[in-house]
């Protein structure tokens, strides 16, 4: 099997390209939007290819020049070089086994702490500084786009735009329960407690995406934004949050002090995480979708962090681990992340 047919992919995105400029291309919009969005993941795949080739040619002229010369005192560029192209080549390989038609797209994830009031809620916190730093790794830009605090510390919910390529891809498995072990801060008894917190993560749509949403199916509710922005955002119901009946999945925005903007970004929410369910549920159409999806249930339990009486980090899917929990708490999960792309790729 060739893994990487780079020649047949630049066929494929010349087709679809022929096949664009075709008077009735755009009669059947949504087929159209795919085809799109193929062009599009097919040639960054192609740029992110011959990138890696010339960090390798580049590579093999540095050693080329080294051993003309005799220049022993630059191995050590060597090593860093090679390093770097090591890295890249792994992160290509990764790439290639991301196929959902949104994989490519940034990332909306959401972070819910659950029962367990403070020792929860600062388990939420410490989740959103992990992905902040993995983030931050990738060279990824974040935005918050809601944030509930509680005045006695942590968070109670939060939801950040991840932006970068493959964002969604990678990060969709995240997606289930995280579970703490550790001795509790906040008892002064030095007890040990278990906590729990969900991650949702859905791909951000474009906004030429077009998806049929009936107006009717939307309730919609404005309140007082909690979170940083000044006089302004305390002092005005400028924050939205829309429910969709038919499924029960809310989306809630207080990222712009605008009650306009606000709306417009839950809706592009609340169309990603639909769109997302469907493909799930293999269903034809959004008004196909009926139930509670609101919510990850606890049972879904994926990863545990233990801080005592021993450090460990376990994935319950792919039962990769890691014995530094401060490691991963510092933002290094890609092991998790790998490991889960190439078990769903077996699958």
């Amino acid at each position: 099997m060739i893994l990487f047919d780079i020649p047949g992919l630049k066929d494929k995105v010349g087709d679809l390209e022929r096949l664009s400029y075709e008077e009735d291309f755009w009669k059947d919009a949504q087929k159209a939007q795919k085809i799109m969005q193929e062009i599009k993941n097919s040639t960054l795949e192609i740029k992110e290819y011959e990138s890696l080739i010339s960090e390798i040619e580049d590579l093999e002229t540095l050693i080329e020049l080294v051993i003309e010369e005799e220049s022993y005192e630059d191995y050590k560029e060597i090593e860093i070089t090679m390093n770097h192209v090591e890295k890249l080549a792994q992160e290509f390989k990764l790439s290639a086994l991301l196929s959902g038609d949104y994989d490519r797209n940034n990332a909306i994830l959401s972070i819910h702490s659950g029962a367990g009031g403070l020792e929860a809620q600062d388990w939420a916190e410490m989740l959103l500084r992990m992905y902040r730093r993995w983030a931050e790794s990738k060279e990824y830009g974040t935005e918050t786009l809601d944030l509930i605090s509680d005045t006695e510390g942590g968070i109670k919910s939060v939801t950040l735009l991840i932006k970068g390529i493959n964002a969604y891809g990678y990060l969709k498995s995240e997606k289930g329960v995280h579970r703490l072990v550790r001795i509790s801060p906040f008892d002064s008894a030095g007890k040990r407690h278990t906590s729990f917190a969900s991650i949702d993560v859905f791909p951000q749509i474009d906004d030429d995406v077009n998806i049929e949403i009936n107006e009717r199916d939307l309730k919609v509710d404005t309140y007082r934004a909690s979170g940083a922005g000044g006089q302004h955002v305390n002092t005005t119901d400028s924050a939205i949050r829309i429910t969709h009946i038919p499924t029960g999945v809310t989306v809630q925005c207080q990222s712009e002090r605008s009650q306009h903007s606000n709306r417009a970004t839950a809706m592009n929410m609340l169309k990603a995480k639909l769109v997302q369910i469907k493909e799930e549920e293999n269903k034809e159409k959004i008004d196909d979708l009926q139930g509670n999806y609101s919510q990850i249930g606890w049972g879904s339990q994926i990863r545990s962090y233990v801080f005592h009486p021993y450090s460990m980090v376990k994935d319950h899917r792919t039962n990769a681990e890691v014995g530094d929990v401060y490691r991963v708490m510092d933002g290094d999960i890609d092991i998790f992340i790998n490991e889960y792309l190439k078990y769903k790729a077996l699958q």
